[in-house]
């Protein structure tokens, strides 16, 4: 078998679905791992940064973090901290030498190792939407429970464009299946309709332990090769202000012990659960973050951390998250130098407050895209289909934000910005010279197809032409694709050994009830 032969058995490598199957809903950009060339935004000065990380030493010292997990707090108690009933403190020796530990930058490698990721350097990485409860597309026009077809139709987005970097956790909430079995199917799902890297929540023993278990048959993996090198990641979010809830820091450690990625994002959200100003929200995100960070290394020296930002602020008038705003980007840029003070990768977020894939959702996400491009992130969640604060996944929204991600990935490409002789084209405006124009020139005949971004949802035509050709709007056009792309989709090839052995565990773990749930 060749190479590009055995690539296509496994679904990987450049060629995309819709050209395997001889459809081609799009022209969009390859599989590629962008990189982020520019100079980070950096908004604190070298004082600022250090303020910041005196207040948070301060926090855990003085204050302390509840650990609402009995196992942590036991670890952390033989690791030298101090213990106050749920409060734990650290002293800034220990939570440093920890965080020293942690790995600046490493891999995550899917069931098909074409589309292993580098997470730190320059790199920077897009995940699609995850976790919503509720689902809107335009041909109802109406927010809607998340059910299973939801969910699979909108991983099948995140396997077709390339710009989707990582899976994560469910797209929508699949209400229609059993809590206590629903990673069960949700995962299957993931692992046979996409190849990329895939999540797990760390919602309990049972959950974890069952994603890691599939991750590693659907990669052929022996159990010491699974713990190698990260295959699968989790994300916990702390309980904003100052506690780590118990089901979390349970699949935490259980991750971190079998060095699976580990990513902790604090929900501090400027005037509700973090102080109004975006310096003290910061503070406290960063003391929140770096206490789960040292729980891991204690646990496993080395294990693959990243420090999530997830500081926004609030309507004043109503309480509301809101999202993309200026305090927003100003917020994911400060912690974006607070993670390289520590030598850490970074996780931001694609994200906005609107309902519908309208204007308000494309500027807010746009602004939070491009502060996650400023702030030298690595990892962004939700760069495709949010809506609502988090409460809402949309198809059309998912493939709108893809034309912008598509632009973020043009815009890093060094072409855009190369200086070579051919780059500089003396010599073709030389040949143009004062009069004339360069349509037909040479130089601009040999690169008119590629010299510029094509996109593949926004409409160039004039008004006059638009509206001949139906005045279709953005929103309708993204729909009309999302059509075109779950008729023509082709999952990923799998081994038939490898998918029987998934249905089997699947099977097994419902016969023996799943996870405990509370109803």
């Amino acid at each position: 078998m060749t190479e590009q032969k055995s690539k296509r058995r496994r679904g990987g490598g450049r060629v995309g679905n819709a050209e395997r199957r001889g459809g081609r809903s799009i022209e969009q950009m390859p599989w590629r791992l962008p990189v982020n060339r520019d100079k980070p935004t950096e908004p604190l000065s070298e004082e600022g940064i250090q303020a910041i990380h005196e207040a948070a030493m301060r926090i855990l010292e003085e204050i302390g973090i509840a650990f609402l997990n009995d196992e942590a707090r036991a670890i952390l108690k033989v690791a030298g901290c101090d213990i106050d009933g749920d409060i734990v403190r650290m002293g800034r020796d220990f939570v440093m030498e920890m965080v020293s530990k942690a790995p600046s930058e490493w891999t995550l490698t899917p069931r098909n190792p074409d589309r292993q990721l580098t997470v730190g350097g320059n790199h920077i990485l897009f995940g699609n939407v995850s976790s919503p409860p509720s689902y809107w597309d335009y041909s109802t026009k109406k927010k809607v429970s998340g059910t299973r077809e939801m969910c699979k139709n909108l991983l099948k987005l995140s396997q077709y464009f390339n710009c989707i970097h990582f899976v994560g956790g469910y797209p929508v909430e699949p209400v229609d299946l059993h809590a206590s079995t629903r990673h069960l199917d949700v995962l299957y799902d993931k692992l046979t309709l996409t190849d990329k890297v895939a999540h797990a929540y760390s919602l309990g023993k049972e959950r974890v332990e069952d994603v890691m278990e599939m991750v590693r048959i659907a990669g052929g993996h022996s159990h010491e090769d699974f713990e190698a090198s990260p295959k699968v990641y989790t994300n916990i979010n702390s309980t904003s202000p100052l506690k780590h809830d118990y089901p979390m820091l349970d699949g935490w450690m259980r991750m971190a012990r079998r060095n699976q990625g580990l990513i902790v994002t604090p929900f501090t959200l400027a005037g509700a659960m973090a102080p109004v100003t975006m310096a003290g929200a910061v503070t406290q995100s960063i003391a929140e973050a770096l206490c789960a960070v040292a729980l891991a290394q204690w646990i496993r020296p080395g294990a693959a951390c990243a420090i999530g930002t997830f500081t926004s602020n609030v309507d004043m008038k109503s309480g509301a998250p809101a999202f993309g705003t200026p305090e927003y980007m100003r917020a994911t840029q400060m912690t974006g130098q607070m993670a390289r003070f520590y030598k850490m990768p970074m996780r931001a977020s694609g994200v906005c407050a609107a309902n519908v894939p309208d204007g308000q959702a494309i500027w807010e996400t746009s602004n939070s895209l491009w502060s996650a491009v400023q702030s030298g992130t690595h990892l962004i969640y939700h760069a495709a289909g949010w809506l609502e604060g988090g409460l809402v996944a949309s198809p059309e929204k998912f493939i709108m934000d893809c034309e912008i991600l598509q632009q973020i990935q043009r815009y890093m490409e060094t072409e855009t910005y190369a200086t070579k002789p051919d780059d500089i084209a003396f010599e073709a405006i030389r040949a143009v010279g004062n009069d004339g124009h360069f349509f037909g020139t040479q130089h601009t005949q040999d690169r008119y197809e590629t010299a510029f971004y094509q996109p593949f949802l926004s409409d160039w035509q004039n008004y006059e032409a638009w509206e001949a050709a139906g005045g279709i709007w953005t929103t309708e056009r993204a729909h009309i694709l999302f059509n075109q792309i779950i008729e023509e989709f082709a999952p990923p090839s799998i081994e038939p050994a490898i998918d029987d052995e998934l249905k089997e565990f699947v099977e097994r773990r419902k016969t023996e009830g799943g996870a405990p749930t509370d109803f």
